[in-house]
């Protein structure tokens, strides 16, 4: 089992509060999401986008908001209840307010045969129409007769709206950490990565000082991104080093990885090295199997080195976008590996200097007090051959990442070793 450093107890239950909110791409779900987070990491700004506001080759659109939503038999007994589960409804809805037969109500009912037990979660953000969604058993149970259909909802001009956390380091060059806040009552692929992100964003306001500067967002998905890169893509582009689009790290069955487009960037890079280090056996996806707003800050003419690092992949779990994705599906355990990998990539990014060796052969290290004393401080036994491989591989052309896998190293040992090193002036650090 792998045991990360570092633990932030309120993840899950920030998980707890926030599950009952019915969010969606826009609306007031959203922004009390928005401002849940905001009162954790108070820097938060919340952002607003008119509707209608022109994106690339898309649109804002009209704001969703919903009070109440049911199908009730003729005695008046709800039958599917919205405020018995927020899945109960198709995202997006209209409003309706109907008698209909079972026969003509059919065709808007939403059920997944496959796992009769489970709600499925179904959505239309960009056409008119309204719908249910219920069990399979529930579906089956449905008797001939007329149902009372309501759906108490508002499609009308309003905002999207978006949290973002500029936070300076001492270089220019950002890191990028995007999630997304547009699901309603989903636990994994929806509420672990805001809560994880939210963790991540205190731990970096607690630093006494970061080397790079970083970009967090809090969007819904698809349209929330697009949005953000028509106002900030050329200035993201000039900036981005690493990103990464936090998602689906809170169950405890397995670790997941997704590259970018390319596949050679600097996140991959470190990705690859805390994952392969810390958690040795993971599921390696193509991009091809991309579904989340890589989609976006890869495509190209954008191009940005973003990544996930995840535990259960999106939609490679029974559980995804149906009701079993819920509370008993994440763990604090299971959140806290989904934030310690990133955590470790993100400190792996700020220690990712290039060293040059400035002595020319072998240089003494005794008489620099090294020999020693980097022996005490490295693996057992392992210590001094790793030393000299870390001095034969640091070159000033090769980042501490590419040394490590040289080494065939851990690259945070390798790090504590360039770093006395430098300290004893045999490393220059650019």
């Amino acid at each position: 089992m792998t045991r990360w450093p570092y633990q932030c107890p309120d993840m899950y239950q920030w998980a707890q509060n926030l599950f009952p909110i019915c969010r969606s791409i826009t609306g007031e779900g959203l922004r009390e999401t928005l401002r849940y987070f905001q009162n954790q990491i108070p820097p938060l700004q919340i952002r607003s986008v008119p509707t209608g506001t022109v994106a690339f080759d898309w649109t804002v659109p009209d704001e969703w908001n919903i009070k109440d939503a049911y199908i009730a038999d003729s005695s008046g007994q709800r039958i599917v209840d919205f405020n018995q589960s927020n899945l109960h409804v198709m995202g997006y809805s209209e409003p309706v307010d109907t008698w209909m037969s079972l026969e003509d109500l059919q065709p808007y009912l939403h059920s997944l045969p496959a796992i009769p037990h489970a709600i499925p979660y179904v959505t239309s953000y960009y056409r008119r129409r309204w719908g249910f969604c219920l069990s399979e058993n529930q579906r089956t149970a449905l008797k001939p007769g007329q149902y009372h259909v309501v759906i108490d909802s508002t499609l009308e001009p309003g905002f999207l709206n978006y949290g973002e956390l500029l936070l300076p380091g001492k270089q220019s060059e950002e890191i990028l950490l995007s999630t997304y806040v547009c699901h309603p009552s989903l636990a994994n692929n929806e509420l672990s990565g805001p809560v994880v992100t939210c963790a991540l964003a205190q731990w970096l306001l607690g630093l006494k000082e970061r080397r790079y500067s970083y970009r967090i967002l809090f969007l819904p998905e698809t349209i929330g991104s697009i949005v953000y890169l028509s106002r900030h893509m050329e200035e993201m582009k000039r900036k981005t080093i690493a990103g990464f689009v936090v998602t689906c790290v809170g169950d405890d069955r397995a670790y997941s990885f997704l590259p970018s487009r390319r596949g050679d960037s600097l996140a991959d890079r470190a990705a690859s090295a805390v994952l392969q280090e810390f958690v040795g056996k993971f599921d390696r996806y193509s991009f091809n199997t991309r579904g989340s707003d890589e989609r976006q800050y890869c495509s190209p003419g954008v191009d940005l080195p973003v990544v996930s690092i995840m535990r259960s992949k999106y939609d490679t779990y029974p559980e995804y976008h149906n009701s079993l994705d819920n509370l008993d599906f994440i763990s604090q355990k299971g959140l806290e590996g989904g934030y310690g990998a990133l955590r470790m990539a993100i400190e792996v990014l700020e220690r990712n200097y290039t060293y040059n060796n400035i002595i020319l052969c072998e240089p003494q290290l005794g008489k620099r007090g090294l020999y020693g004393t980097l022996g005490a401080q490295t693996l057992a036994g392992q210590s001094i051959p790793l030393v000299f491989n870390v001095l034969a591989h640091s070159d000033g052309q090769r980042d501490l990442i590419d040394v490590a896998k040289a080494c065939e190293a851990p690259v945070m040992l390798c790090a504590e070793i360039s770093e006395q090193l430098t300290a004893q002036g045999v490393f220059q650090r650019t």
